[in-house]
């Protein structure tokens, strides 16, 4: 196309559109405002950003995929924390990563990218940086690269994106990390309270120090969070160079608690009845608000699903995630109900039961035994429960047992389509084979004795020596 001849002749700086009034329209214009009787605040944005929506979105699949890992990541040490208070966080964690990456990964598909392509990105640098992080030789030090490393690269990454994007044309963009960062800020200010918890209890602090350093220096070998920070030298060696990360398959608890696992039922383990009738509304009470705070297992299993089925479907990820955190509430729920009918929680002793057996099993019969016959199984029982809760006018239980419901429903329902992405058997078979493996497992913690004509356990007998 020829250009007009008075702008094809600038140089090529100075070709600017010069505005064309009419005769009258400006004053017009003047006039008109001059009577608007309104005083609105003034949007002071400007136009003007440093990223084209290809350079948006270069970063922000990245951003996606370091939300995804650290979903996954802080999943598979559910299993390996022993201290109750950071393994509720870090059930919540899980879905605040999970959540971010849902809203970038939307974001995304708003720039022209499909979810089947944002799902497909990966980077070598960053499963490296992540197997090296999950390589903490204990829960401080994974705080240490999560939080204070990673975490806090990534908040102040997000800020540097808002300040940098074009305010106008890209709002939507900068409307999403500042949901995210609602969810970043008391996550980190948690972790570094955590740390100096850690600290104060005679974790050494030079220790965490040099673990900071080297996850530092190794997060900007590869450029940072969006890759295109200047890159420095990496640290070497890596842990991961001697022992490729493997996650945990025992369940840890702190010392605070005393635990068993050779048996699902709380009498048996107590050696000692509280309450004469097993049956009695008071026994069932205190059994539905132990079992509450018992599913800590819970956490790790849903935690450690994430990681096992990592990739396979990012929908299934993130329902596991939501999963993670509601069983966190949960725990909490019965920790405080423990304390509200006036218990120290930690005089009652903890089941490791279902963790022991579901550690180390391939994550579909782990999750179908704890979502066919654990979650199934409460469903069987909590309507009798709250109507008998509101009937006595035992508002606590009748309150907590209302939500409960409510989230093991959507539980179940979630559950049958990730049950459907991590195996090909068919339910019944799946069933059945997790019902062998259960059976054999209780057998191994002495919960049952091994007889020769012993017959692959019920479901129901299932439900009942595990307890869930």
């Amino acid at each position: 196309m020829k250009l007009p001849e008075d702008l094809g002749s600038q140089p090529a700086d100075k070709k600017t559109i010069a505005a064309q009034s009419l005769a009258g329209q400006r004053e017009a214009a003047a006039e008109r405002r001059a009577k608007y009787p309104y005083k609105f605040p003034v949007d002071r944005r400007q136009l003007g950003g440093k990223y084209t929506v290809a350079e948006n979105s270069r970063r922000l699949v990245r951003f996606f995929y370091l939300e995804r890992r650290l979903m996954q990541a802080l999943g598979s040490w559910t299993l390996t924390i022993p201290e109750f208070e950071v393994k509720i966080e870090t059930g919540r964690h899980i879905f605040y990563h999970a959540d971010a990456a849902r809203t970038l990964r939307e974001r995304l598909t708003e720039q022209e990218m499909r979810p089947p392509k944002i799902d497909a990105f990966r980077d070598a640098e960053i499963d490296r940086f992540i197997d090296e992080m999950l390589s903490a030789e204990s829960p401080a030090e994974l705080l240490v690269g999560v939080h204070q490393v990673l975490g806090k690269a990534i908040a102040t990454t997000y800020r540097h994106h808002i300040d940098d994007t074009d305010p106008v044309t890209d709002a939507p963009t900068i409307r999403a990390l500042r949901r995210i960062l609602t969810d970043y800020e008391p996550m980190l200010d948690w972790a570094d309270k955590a740390i100096e918890a850690y600290i104060a209890g005679g974790v050494e602090e030079a220790q965490l120090s040099t673990w900071r350093w080297h996850l530092s220096r190794l997060l900007a070998s590869i450029g940072g969070v969006t890759g295109a920070d200047p890159r420095a030298e990496a640290p070497s060696p890596l842990r991961i160079d001697n022992k490729p990360y493997e996650r945990g398959t025992v369940p840890r608890r702190d010392v605070r608690f005393d635990t068993f696992k050779h048996t699902g039922d709380y009498d048996a383990a107590d050696e000692k009845k509280r309450f004469e009738n097993k049956d009695s509304y008071e026994a069932v009470r205190l059994r539905f608000i132990r079992t509450q705070r018992d599913e800590v297992d819970a956490i790790e299993a849903f935690g450690t699903f994430i990681w096992d089925i990592r990739f396979k479907d990012f929908d299934a990820e993130y329902d596991l995630a939501r999963i993670t955190w509601d069983e966190a509430r949960h725990t909490e729920i019965g920790h405080r109900a423990m304390l509200a009918s006036g218990y120290d929680p930690y005089e009652l002793r903890n089941r490791l039961t279902s963790s022991t057996c579901r550690g180390p099993m391939e994550p579909a019969y782990a999750m179908a035994e704890i979502n066919l016959f654990g979650e199934v199984g409460v469903l069987k029982t909590i309507n009798d429960l709250i109507d008998t809760a509101a009937a006595r006018n035992d508002e606590l239980l009748r309150h907590i047992s209302d939500y409960i419901r409510a989230d093991e429903r959507t539980h179940v329902r979630k559950g049958t389509r990730i049950l459907g992405i991590m195996s090909e058997l068919e339910l019944k078979d799946l069933e059945y084979r997790t019902r062998e493996l259960f059976t054999e497992c209780l057998v191994s913690l002495g919960a049952i004795k091994k007889d020769i004509d012993m017959q692959v356990l019920t479901r129901e007998e299932i439900e009942h020596l595990v307890g869930e």
